[in-house]
């Protein structure tokens, strides 16, 4: 039988999703809970990797048991009981055998937030910056990332991609009444460390080191050199996943 478990979770203090030897993991985490509580091993295949220090507001992972889960919501009761505070789990929903957390996302979104001033209260959330940003400029750049397919100048070097091609979707940044600005970008895939390069130039596009049609040559360029550094990991949360309904066989308005 095979389950969809949805989660959020702080990534300050894991090495990122994924399993790492001596390093700590949410994979890891979350394995050892649910194979304490289910009493066989359990392991999960998660919807993608977030990097060190990556944070996740939404996130979707599947295992397999041997044996139907009669009340779920006691199972995710029970979850958050041994996971520990940075861990959150939110449902437990059956799918179809081969259903895929990873293979069957139709979309993931991203979101990252900086913070123009100091806050202490924060500060593990968000870039805090303090230099003025030009948010027109920076929405005038990020809107030609739906122009492109190929994101080589945004890839990590040696991640062992079999394409760059990713299709963007939507690229945009917001502002609160707090003065938050908030970068949101939807494709149907992202590279490692993808999201943190975009926004970085991105940033320099807003200070003005570039200007928007730089930032055009900079992803044509397919050259990774001519990116900038990639922002802070603590600002960045994977958002949202989207799956094809039929995938599911207990009714879930959330995909």
């Amino acid at each position: 039988m095979r389950y969809f478990i949805e989660l959020r979770y702080l990534g300050a203090a894991y090495c990122g999703w994924q399993r790492q030897p001596d390093q700590p993991s949410v994979q890891q985490t979350l394995e050892r809970a649910l194979t304490t509580l289910l009493r066989e091993p359990v392991e999960v295949t998660g919807a993608g990797r977030t990097d060190t220090g990556v944070n996740a507001s939404y996130y979707v992972a599947h295992f397999d048991l041997g044996r139907p889960i009669d009340h779920p919501e006691q199972v995710v009761y029970k979850a958050n009981f041994l996971l520990p505070g940075d861990i959150s789990v939110w449902s437990l929903t059956p799918v179809v055998d081969d259903a895929h957390a990873r293979f069957h996302a139709r979309e993931r979104e991203y979101r990252y937030y900086i913070e123009p001033h100091k806050n202490p209260f924060t500060r593990h959330l968000t870039w805090q910056y303090y230099v003025p940003l030009d948010l027109e400029r920076m929405n005038r750049a990020a809107a030609l990332l739906l122009e492109f397919e190929d994101f080589t100048s945004f890839a990590k070097l040696n991640s062992n991609n079999k394409t760059n091609i990713c299709h963007v979707r939507q690229a945009r940044w917001t502002v609160d009444e707090r003065g938050v600005l908030c970068f949101t970008i939807r494709a149907d895939r992202f590279l490692r460390n993808m999201v943190r390069s975009i926004v970085g130039t991105l940033v320099d596009v807003g200070r003005g080191r570039y200007t928007p049609e730089d930032f055009r040559a900079i992803v044509a360029s397919r050259d990774l050199s001519r990116s900038s550094a990639g922002a802070p990991a603590q600002g960045l949360f994977l958002s949202d996943v989207r799956y094809p309904a039929e995938i599911f066989t207990g009714l879930r308005s959330r995909f």
